[in-house]
């Protein structure tokens, strides 16, 4: 087993992390222009820290910001796909 891979759990290590390669990553750096993506499951690699990313959850695209913390885990980790519930207040009140 590699060493790199060793953080990247989930899966064999011999695959190796499942990641999509982003075309414009090397501009959404530079340009701090965020990367649109419906792919959730796409692992989060050490290159990914600082680009911000427009995750899909199922009704709209939620910004999630990368930061060092989340280097392993799945991008739709960080895009909620369920509201909170919230009680209304009832008309005889």
């Amino acid at each position: 087993m590699r060493p790199s891979f060793a953080v990247f759990k989930g899966r064999s290590a011999w695959k190796g992390p499942y990641f999509v390669a982003f075309p414009n990553l090397k501009e959404a750096l530079r340009d701090n222009v965020p990367i649109r993506t419906q792919a959730r499951a796409c692992t989060i690699l050490p290159n990914f820290v600082g680009i911000r990313f427009l995750v899909h959850n199922g009704k709209d695209y939620a910004p999630v910001t990368v930061t060092q913390d989340m280097v392993g885990h799945k991008l739709g980790e960080f895009s909620m796909t369920r509201k909170r519930f919230t009680y209304k207040a009832t008309k005889n009140k």
